[in-house]
């Protein structure tokens, strides 16, 4: 499944099903773990960046308390680059492996 994470008017993540565009270049490539229970609180990407997750899950926590759950293949784009941003928490039984891509 595609997502796209974004900061709304409200000031607030909020996250939607998503159609990646085929023409948007790449800057580079990250490699991330996280053990299972990991969590990291609030906060936004670091830059405009597609994550994917190769194993494990991940919840996406959301300002409105909706949470997001993002297995293996799951792809998000995360352009929440102001306001409140999200959480992320490895979940399961299985480290969380994913990579970050770098977008302009």
């Amino acid at each position: 499944m595609f997502y796209r994470i974004f900061t709304g008017d409200d000031g607030q993540s909020h996250m939607e099903e998503y159609s990646p565009p085929v023409d948007l270049p790449a800057t580079g490539i990250i490699f991330r773990r996280h053990e299972p229970g990991n969590f990291i609180d609030w906060h936004v990407a670091p830059k405009k960046q597609f994550i994917v997750t190769l194993e494990g899950q991940v919840e996406i926590g959301l300002g409105d308390g909706t949470v997001y759950t993002l297995g293996p293949g799951d792809m998000m784009l995360a352009e929440d680059l102001t306001g409140q941003g999200h959480t992320t928490k490895a979940v399961g039984d299985r480290t969380r492996v994913s990579i970050a891509i770098p977008v302009e």
